[in-house]
């Protein structure tokens, strides 16, 4: 299997209506500087390789980045960072992106080779692989599906809104599980795509970190 570069990913998102946080690939610290100033401090920086898949295990992504000094520093410490981690991998910059805030959600789906397409929702980040907590449906899905799947989580009450939060826009989140359902279904050679994190807030879904592979 091969792994969609960032702008291939970019690109399949935009065509699909799915929301994503606005990024650059800087391939100098000079481009990683530029890209900050437009963008707006703080950025999140990570690395982009298709040899590291996990970015945060390479010591691959900084948060909280707040100006020009600390952009350049970053950038020379995810490149350090990655080389250590997987020497062989192919780089192909650092990528610099908005920061957003918001509940950390993931929308994964994969080509099972015995009900075919899948789809996975469920809290993201770290939660993920620690709470297990997520659920399932068969691709494509409808609004009803959407609805259901964010509700069956344990941890819907984290995106409804505790001790006064404001909910997350559930008809954002919505809209995105059925847009991902759609990419999937209409584009058979993805065989696994995971979006974590997506960030969720009241104000909308946003796709941060993106890997396709067909």
């Amino acid at each position: 299997m091969k792994m969609l570069s960032p702008g291939q990913t970019s690109a399949l998102l935009k065509k699909h209506n799915i929301p994503a946080v606005k990024q650059f690939l800087a391939v100098s610290e000079k481009h990683a500087v530029t890209f900050a100033k437009r963008l707006g401090f703080p950025v999140v920086m990570k690395i982009s390789s298709p040899e590291i898949i996990h970015k945060t295990d390479s010591k691959g992504v900084l948060t909280g980045v707040s100006n020009e000094k600390e952009v350049s520093s970053a950038y020379e410490t995810i490149l350090k960072n990655a080389k250590k981690h997987n020497p062989k991998a192919r780089i192909d910059g650092v990528l610099v992106q908005q920061q957003l805030e918001g509940r950390e959600v993931i929308i994964g789906a994969k080509q099972d080779p015995q009900f075919g397409p899948v789809l996975m929702f469920g809290l993201g980040g770290i939660f993920v692989e620690v709470l297990k907590d997520v659920s399932f449906r068969l691709i494509p899905i409808q609004q009803k599906d959407a609805r259901e799947m964010i509700s069956e989580i344990k941890g819907y009450p984290l995106l409804a809104g505790i001790r006064g939060e404001k909910p997350i826009n559930f008809k954002k989140l919505e809209s995105a599980l059925l847009a991902v359902s759609k990419l999937v279904e209409k584009t058979p050679k993805i065989k696994e795509l995971d979006i974590n994190p997506l960030f969720a807030s009241p104000n909308g879904a946003w796709a941060a970190d993106v890997r396709i592979l067909i």
